[in-house]
């Protein structure tokens, strides 16, 4: 099967990426995150560069990007406006679930669809009363027939008002032990019985939809059960979200390269005390740690894709990925407001921005308490 571009191509392809963030979403992006506004036109560009379809295998329609490709569009757009990132990681996640273990029907017949963004969205896993404890979840699915029928709420869900398709977890044997063997997960297109009651306001990585899901007797084909085979859920949605936390660890360097750079133009802008502030030691400290944050993080992310692309188990390095990408984010953006003094307060500066976007990081896809966690599990399973 043919999964991906020719060598080569990704660069003109990461060219012709930042060109596109250059010429038509930096001059909008202030405005558009300060006003909360869904960017229309700028995922519906997305969606004609091919991007849902970015890790989706050529013989599904997609590009067949490597992930270690991904990675590197995913840090030049969070970059730019870490937002735009969010619109499409939860939908490869759906889709890495989907070619991972979905059977050759369903890969068939979803692919192609996820690639073109005729079917978007993401992964409706967070509950009101359950984050990181996955298996706590409360909604239900129970079959009827040559259906089931779902309920129960979801809150959290990105992607979650515009998107039409959502990779869903649910309990299909709520009694199970245990609980994981209980859970199912479904590709859940919008219908009668599955509502979106609000979307959620938000601190930063605003403009994308952020919403609360409920379920009332919501009925999903049969067939729309990932594998086919019930008690898997769990395990399906972890190994998409190896792809989810390489994802956010990219935006983290994102954050952080786009946090160094206004700093080092504001540093040769900014004069004090007859010179450019980046003569100061002080500053030069500051930016010399934000800078070899920056090399760091992006090396992690790079292994980690490099094991992803292998085929390789790779929870230990998205976690490590995860956990320093997105501190090197919280921990750049905040230097960079301190750099930029009473500036890098004001709306009008792009770092502001950084720093209300960067804490996401440090809790999305898996907190960075839970990354350590991993960390120091599969250390141990790894033996001396």
């Amino acid at each position: 099967m043919e999964n991906s571009i020719e060598d080569g191509e990704d660069e003109a392809l990461i060219d012709a990426v930042e060109r596109f963030l250059r010429a038509e979403v930096r001059p909008v992006a202030i405005r558009l995150e300060q006003a909360d506004e869904y960017p229309e036109t700028i995922v519906e560009q997305m969606r004609e560069m091919g991007l849902f379809g970015a890790i989706i295998p050529q013989d599904y329609g997609g590009l067949g990007l490597p992930v270690r490709t991904y990675a590197r569009l995913i840090e030049a757009i969070a970059a730019e406006w870490m937002s735009l990132a969010g619109v499409v990681n939860s939908h490869l996640i759906m889709a890495a679930a989907v070619l991972r273990y979905g059977t050759p029907e369903q890969r068939a017949e979803l692919l192609p669809r996820f690639a073109r963004g005729e079917l978007r969205g993401g992964i409706a896993l967070t509950e009101p009363d359950c984050g990181t404890d996955l298996q706590a979840i409360r909604t239900v699915a129970r079959r009827e027939g040559e259906h089931y029928v779902v309920n129960g709420a979801k809150t959290w869900i990105t992607n979650g008002a515009r998107g039409n398709c959502f990779a869903l977890l649910v309990k299909t044997e709520p009694k199970a032990e245990p609980r994981h063997r209980g859970m199912s997960l479904f590709i859940a297109e919008k219908g009668a019985g599955f509502s979106v009651p609000r979307k959620l306001p938000k601190l930063g990585y605003r403009g994308i939809d952020t919403v609360e899901m409920l379920f009332q007797d919501y009925r999903i084909p049969a067939a729309r059960l990932i594998g086919g085979v019930e008690g898997r859920g769990l395990q399906q949605i972890l190994g998409g979200l190896e792809l989810g936390r390489i994802n956010v660890a990219a935006r983290g360097v994102g954050l952080a390269r786009s946090a160094l750079a206004e700093s080092l133009a504001y540093a040769r802008q900014r004069k004090t005390f007859g010179k450019p502030i980046g003569e100061h030691q002080a500053i030069q400290l500051k930016l010399a740690d934000m800078a070899t944050r920056v090399r760091a993080a992006r090396l992690l992310v790079d292994s980690a894709a490099v094991a992803y692309d292998a085929g390789r188990r790779c929870d230990l390095e998205a976690g490590m990925a995860k956990l320093f990408a997105t501190e090197a984010a919280m921990e750049n953006s905040a230097e960079a407001l301190r750099i930029h003094g009473a500036y890098g307060y004001s709306r009008e500066a792009r770092v502001e921005r950084l720093y209300r976007d960067a804490p996401l990081l440090a809790i999305g896809e898996g907190t960075n308490e839970l990354q350590r966690i991993i960390i120091a599990r599969r250390l141990f399973e790894a033996g001396p």
